[in-house]
């Protein structure tokens, strides 16, 4: 029997390494047992491992598919203790079954993505629900927030916390591990308890006060909000002392607005929400998360009605919108009006956005070449995308391409197999999938592209006639 000690319960590249080495030395998944402990990561890593994923699982004879290094990075950071074990039992299948992440009604395949999943989601309520607050040491003010995640999530979360809140110092306190950002390094101590953190300080009325401008009663479902937001957050955020009295007068706001609606044009935007969507605007115009910010001219966020029922989601700006600071208004931009016109949908009445904010490009002499955003970019870029989805809260969002779809999916979707067809968003609300305008522009038969143009205006003919119908779930 091989015994594995691992040195922490979230380390993949430990679990990486001897699961590599094992499987090469056809080790049968029954005759390991895998532990955490303080033994050394390479227990069984062989002398030349390489640093990169791909590569530690990945040589001459030995070669897994992307889509299981993803799986596997999620599912290491899971609760479940038999999660090394089952990794290891799909490593060693997939050697002899090369397609079987193909099969989503493998018993094992469908486990190990009900563990990612619930990991993903845990990632997701720490960002949504963490809340700090403010406290004076030696080096001034830092803000301190206090979590309880329900997976290992704590250090994977931690490059998203130091790009989200850079210039400022702070500390994240968790049970069983504790960060601190100085505003130039992040360091780790050891889990903390509640009591540890501090309970309130004077920005939560400002908190308060944007929330409550945010709190849209003619969206409230109760039922949704205790879903999306379990009682054990609730103590550890300051807006919620709020809920009951704005979910008390929520009716009689309902109507008021309902009222108000009524007398103004469906595509203004005004109100509460307005007030918010400027301020996230103001805060993306100042974004630095990641190294896109540099070269690019501006940020380009999404315009549009905040009421919209349909909200469109492209890839990132190209060069003419980077220099205006708007979305879809270069060439592809003109596709894409022209094809709202064909299918009758007009776009002051419809949010338009990018799954990225920020201009990538190569520059070659003069000219600043499209460059296709990477995953981790994408990845940076979602809280924008989470935030404008929050706010408009649109029926339907339409995603133009595979990087808008893997922004709105958090996976990487295939346009091909899930074009044309509803289907529900993670977080409420329907979605549908088409090409990206830019694609018609490359298309170079006249007769192809003239056939291509009318699939995509059927596209978004069928994505505005989903308004107002149920939620269809996703078949097996």
């Amino acid at each position: 029997m091989n015994v594995v000690t691992l040195p922490a319960p979230d380390d993949f590249d430990a679990w990486r390494d001897a699961a590599r080495a094992l499987a090469a030395a056809e080790v049968p998944s029954d005759a390991v047992i895998w532990q955490v402990g303080d033994a050394p990561a390479d227990l069984f890593a062989a002398a030349d491992v390489l640093a990169s994923p791909a590569a530690a699982l990945s040589s001459p004879g030995f070669s897994v598919p992307r889509a299981f290094l993803d799986l596997a990075r999620d599912v290491v950071l899971a609760a479940d203790p038999e999660r090394f074990s089952l990794l290891y039992l799909l490593l060693t299948r997939l050697r002899r079954e090369p397609k079987l992440l193909e099969d989503r009604a493998d018993p094992l395949v469908r486990r190990l993505e009900t563990i990612a999943k619930a990991v993903r989601r845990d990632i997701h309520k720490m960002r949504a629900f963490l809340r700090f607050r403010e406290v004076t040491d030696d080096g001034g003010s830092r803000y301190v927030a206090w979590f309880e995640p329900e997976h290992h999530i704590v250090r994977a979360n931690a490059a998203f916390f130091v790009n989200r809140f850079a210039s400022m110092r702070w500390s994240i306190l968790t049970p069983e591990v504790s960060l601190h950002w100085d505003g130039k390094a992040l360091s780790e101590g050891p889990g903390a308890a509640r009591a540890d953190a501090p309970s309130g300080d004077p920005i939560e009325e400002v908190w308060k006060t944007y929330y409550a401008s945010i709190f849209n009663p003619a969206r409230v479902k109760v039922g949704a909000m205790l879903k999306e937001m379990p009682r054990k957050y609730w103590k550890n955020m300051p807006e919620t002392a709020l809920v009951p009295q704005l979910i008390a007068g929520a009716q009689a706001r309902e109507t008021g607005m309902i009222e108000t609606a009524r007398a103004k044009d469906h595509g203004a935007v005004g109100g509460n929400s307005a007030m918010a969507w400027d301020a996230l605007r103001e805060e993306a115009a100042a974004c630095t998360r990641c190294p896109l910010y540099k070269p690019a001219t501006q940020t380009v966020f999404g315009e549009g009605p905040v009421n919209a029922q349909l909200m469109f989601v492209g890839e990132q700006p190209g060069d003419q919108e980077d220099l205006a600071g708007k979305p879809f208004v270069g060439p592809a931009g003109q596709v894409f009006n022209r094809a709202l016109a064909a299918a009758a949908i007009d776009r002051s009445r419809v949010y338009v956005t990018n799954a990225v904010k920020h201009f990538k490009f190569e520059q070659r002499g003069k000219r600043r070449i499209h460059a296709k955003p990477g995953a981790g970019e994408i990845e940076t870029c979602r809280w924008w995308i989470e935030q404008e989805q929050l706010l408009v809260k649109p029926e339907v969002s339409v995603a133009l391409g595979a990087t808008a779809a893997r922004s709105l999916f958090n996976r990487v979707v295939t346009i091909g197999r899930e074009r044309g067809r509803p289907l529900p968003l993670p977080e409420g609300g329907q979605a549908f999938i088409t090409v990206h305008p830019s694609y018609l522009l490359r298309l170079q038969d006249k007769a192809q592209a003239e056939d291509e143009f009318g699939r995509f205006v059927e596209d978004l003919k069928a994505a505005q006639a989903l308004l107002g119908e149920p939620v269809r779930p996703l078949s097996d």
